[in-house]
């Protein structure tokens, strides 16, 4: 008797976690980026565009997350104002350079980027001027999807190929993992389950760096907790000037 779909969706995860924890030169490089972007006051920029501004999301603002961190966070990029406008937008070379003016980025700085396809131009155009500007680039993304795919951007260039580093999600092609009898289109994607795992377990090393060289980084606690709220009044007062939505 074959698996409930939904354990073979558990065990597909499972071993795309093993695989993507397999990656630990990346996730150290990775961390040690982060570390040492907070150890010079620097900042860790974020974006995605689709589902992929998931990723940006995951680490703002969140408890037990840095406090120095900028989500570039754009409502036409995203889901919730026109979800099928934003897979055009994404498409629109020149759209990232409009997009970033406002951020005054520096060498001090990291901006990790996520896209699963790695395909689009503004994800490739948002790594390309990081880079130009100084910061180190992460990229999240899903390699066997990206190398089956031509560039959406007139370098031919994918996302993978303009970061400092890059880390596989080791999703299938299109994302969703589990074929169904009687659906043409497989159901289930995995992108978001292992990426945010990698990206928590990135932040947790880059903690642990700072902290064996004696940096006590600034993290925010939980704002549902008793004491978490209180806690976190002094890191808002002190970031909400630079940090716009905080």
């Amino acid at each position: 008797m074959s698996k409930e779909p939904y354990k073979q969706y558990k065990d597909g995860i499972l071993e795309k976690l093993r695989q993507a924890f397999g990656q630990k030169k990346e996730i150290s490089r990775a961390a040690e980026l982060i570390a040492d972007s907070l150890s010079r006051q620097g900042w860790i920029y974020a974006s995605g565009t689709g589902h992929s501004h998931l990723f940006a999301e995951e680490i703002f603002y969140r408890a037990g997350g840095f406090a120095r961190v900028i989500p570039i966070l754009d409502p036409a990029l995203m889901l919730h104002k026109d979800a099928s406008g934003s897979t055009e937008v994404e498409r629109r070379e020149g759209y990232a350079a409009e997009l970033l003016k406002e951020y005054k980025m520096t060498e001090n700085d990291v901006f990790i980027i996520a896209s699963n396809s790695g395909r689009n131009a503004v994800s490739i155009e948002m790594a390309q001027i990081a880079r130009k500007n100084g910061p180190k680039v992460i990229v999240l993304t899903n390699l066997k999807h990206s190398r089956s795919v031509i560039s959406r951007h007139s370098s031919g260039l994918k996302l993978y190929q303009v970061g400092d580093v890059y880390l596989d999600n080791f999703g299938e092609i299109g994302d969703a993992s589990i074929q169904l009898d009687g659906l043409e289109s497989k159901v289930g994607a995995t992108s978001t389950v292992v990426g945010t795992a990698l990206l928590q377990a990135i932040m947790i090393q880059a903690a642990s760096i700072l902290l064996s060289k004696g940096i006590k980084p600034e993290i925010f606690n939980s704002s549902n907790s008793d004491s978490g709220e209180a806690f976190n009044e002094d890191l808002i007062a002190k970031y909400k000037p630079q940090v716009k939505i905080l």
